[in-house]
C-alpha cells in the first residue's frame, strides 16, 4: 500500500487530494493559494514530507474532443518540475470537465457557489485521482 497525491493545477489555486493504492479510494486534501511556483512549490513540499507520496498524479487539462487546452503546455511544465524538485514519478491524467463535475457534487450536498469556492479545485483534485484508480491504476502483483 502506498499513498499519492493527486493536483489540480491553477495559477492561483491548486487543487490537492490524496489516495492509498491498496483502497483505491481518493480524498480532497488541500487548496494551495500561490500565485508563483516558488509558493506553490514550497506548499507542495511541506505536503510531500508529511505524506510521503509513492507516486503524483497531475490532471491534464484538454478540450473535450482530447486536443490540447491553452493551460496544457503549462501544466506539463508544472509536472515536470515536480518530477526534477521531488525525484518521484509524476503521472498526467485527463481532467476533462473534473471542475465541472465538482461543482456538480458540491451542488447536490448543498453548498452555495461562495461557500465551495474554498474547496472546489480539492474536489477536482480528488476526481482526477479517483479516475486513475478507477481506469488507470493496476496495482503490480506482491
Amino acid at each position: 500500500m502506498s499513498t499519492i497525491l493527486a493536483f489540480d493545477f491553477g495559477e492561483k489555486r491548486t487543487g490537492v487530494a490524496v489516495g492509498e493504492t491498496a483502497l483505491k479510494q481518493a480524498h480532497p486534501l488541500a487548496v494551495i493559494q500561490a500565485n508563483d511556483d516558488t509558493a506553490r512549490i514550497k506548499a507542495i513540499d511541506r505536503l510531500i514530507a508529511e505524506w510521503r507520496p509513492e507516486r503524483l498524479v497531475v490532471g491534464l487539462p484538454t478540450h473535450v474532443d482530447g486536443t490540447p487546452h491553452a493551460m496544457s503546455a503549462r501544466v506539463r511544465a508544472f509536472s515536470e518540475s515536480l518530477r526534477a524538485r521531488f525525484s518521484l514519478p509524476v503521472v498526467e491524467a485527463d481532467e476533462r470537465l473534473t471542475s465541472r463535475d465538482a461543482q456538480s457534487r458540491l451542488l447536490e450536498v448543498g453548498r452555495t457557489t461562495r461557500t465551495m469556492k474554498p474547496i472546489l479545485d480539492a474536489v477536482a483534485a480528488q476526481l482526477i485521482l479517483q479516475t486513475w484508480f478507477d481506469f488507470s491504476f493496476q496495482e503490480a502483483p506482491s
